[in-house]
């Protein structure tokens, strides 16, 4: 229960939402891309046709399903469902004329903060990527309740397996252990 419990802690933002205990990674990862899309965009970059250096778009792409989606790296959480960015979709994935003229400051904050806080970042982190070797390390309550999950899993899987292993070797007549008949509490007299 436990090791389903710490995936469900670091994938899901539901029944876990990032206002409380920070984004997931595809979360930090959309909303990087994102960040840099709103940037971009106020700069005047065509944020719609621009190509990255491996000729995928920069800032929105097609996903496996044909829905626009952010681009770059951040295609691999093309299915991603996060508040944030649900206002900006429209039938076919993300809505350009959404994104050209609606994007409200909420959302460019959210986002700018989930890029800074992601689950495997530190203080001076973009999207979990490290950017200062000596910074001070940020570590989320969502990677706090999943890593404590996995280790209390862990134990009880291997306490199952102790227990398990002493069931059999009781069961097959060779337990080793304390001999119970001539245990020295047995003749000591009753307290009372």
């Amino acid at each position: 229960m436990a090791f389903i419990a710490s995936q469900y802690a670091w994938y899901n933002n539901t029944v876990y939402p990032s206002e409380f205990y920070g984004p997931t990674g595809p979360e930090a990862s959309q909303s990087q891309a994102f960040t840099f899309l709103v940037r971009d965009q106020r700069l005047g970059a065509s944020v719609s046709s621009a190509q990255g250096p491996t000729g995928l778009g920069k800032y929105l792409m097609r996903s496996p399903s044909g829905e626009i989606i952010l681009g770059g790296e951040t295609q691999r959480f093309w299915d991603l469902r996060a508040p944030w960015i649900e206002p900006l979709r429209g039938p076919n994935g993300l809505d350009l004329n959404k994104i050209k003229n609606d994007i409200q400051p909420w959302q460019e904050r959210r986002a700018a903060e989930y890029m800074t806080h992601a689950p495997l970042g530190s203080l001076n982190s973009v999207g979990g990527v490290a950017t200062e070797i000596n910074s001070v390390n940020y570590v989320s309550p969502r990677s706090w309740l999943t890593t404590s999950h996995f280790f209390l899993g862990f134990a009880f899987y291997i306490g199952h397996l102790w227990h398990a292993g002493r069931a059999r070797a009781a069961a097959a007549g060779f337990e080793k252990g304390i001999n119970r008949e001539n245990e020295p509490v047995l003749t000591l007299r009753p307290i009372d």
